[in-house]
């Protein structure tokens, strides 16, 4: 199963974006074939930790909570599809700004996970506007005015009393250096229904900090 190292990815391609989802690999990334995957992993990535770094842009400039860093293809083996054809992508990637505020992070994630799906960009990107919304955030994590410190399994405990549908073990939290980074999400391929991750590597800290949507 996929995980990322944002910061690694972040160093090179989109300096803005320096965060890191901790889940382990514990598969690897191949060049795939179109449609032929598994399940989803959905990552959203908390908004006010990439925010935080100095000389954010402007799109950093309205509060933010969790906001979609991607929508991944991922196979059950462990292995998962990357870049899996030379596809123009979205004609108006603007439209997607708002749940993914990041233009060369849309880019990207088109060309490295869109491809590997059988969809057209405005598909694939609606596919990620549904599966987004699918999630109910905590509302604890929908307007946090101070940095607090929480449990990851005290993450979980909000997400699950929010969204009671969703399987056990289908949500996991991710942290760097005792620092919320992001809550992933494992998605069916076929009605983005959740199921349970299977392979992952949660958050291990004892608490994170988890840096406020706004600051007064």
């Amino acid at each position: 199963m996929k995980t990322f190292s944002v910061r690694r990815f972040m160093a090179t391609c989109l300096p803005l974006l320096v965060l890191v989802a901790c889940c382990l690999r514990s598969g690897a990334q191949e060049k795939g074939e179109p449609g032929k995957f598994d399940f989803y992993l959905m990552n959203l990535a908390w908004g006010p930790e990439f925010c935080s770094v100095p000389g954010a842009g402007s799109e950093c400039k309205a509060p933010r909570g969790f906001v979609l860093h991607g929508l991944w293809p991922q196979n059950y083996n462990g292995s998962y599809p990357v870049n899996c054809a030379e596809r123009s992508g979205p004609s108006h990637p603007e439209l997607n700004l708002d749940i993914t505020p990041d233009l060369p992070l849309l880019d990207h994630e088109w060309k490295k996970h869109g491809t590997c799906t059988t969809m057209s960009p405005e598909e694939f990107f609606g596919l990620e506007h549904q599966a987004f919304h699918s999630v109910r955030i905590p509302k604890k994590l929908r307007d946090l005015k101070h940095e607090e410190p929480l449990r990851p399994k005290d993450i979980l405990h909000l997400f699950a009393k929010a969204n009671p549908s969703f399987p056990q073990g289908s949500i996991v939290v991710s942290c760097a250096k005792e620092r919320l980074t992001a809550v992933e999400v494992c998605l069916a391929k076929d009605g983005l229904l959740p199921i349970s991750c299977q392979g992952l590597h949660g958050c291990d800290s004892e608490a994170v900090k988890i840096l406020p949507t706004s600051r007064e």
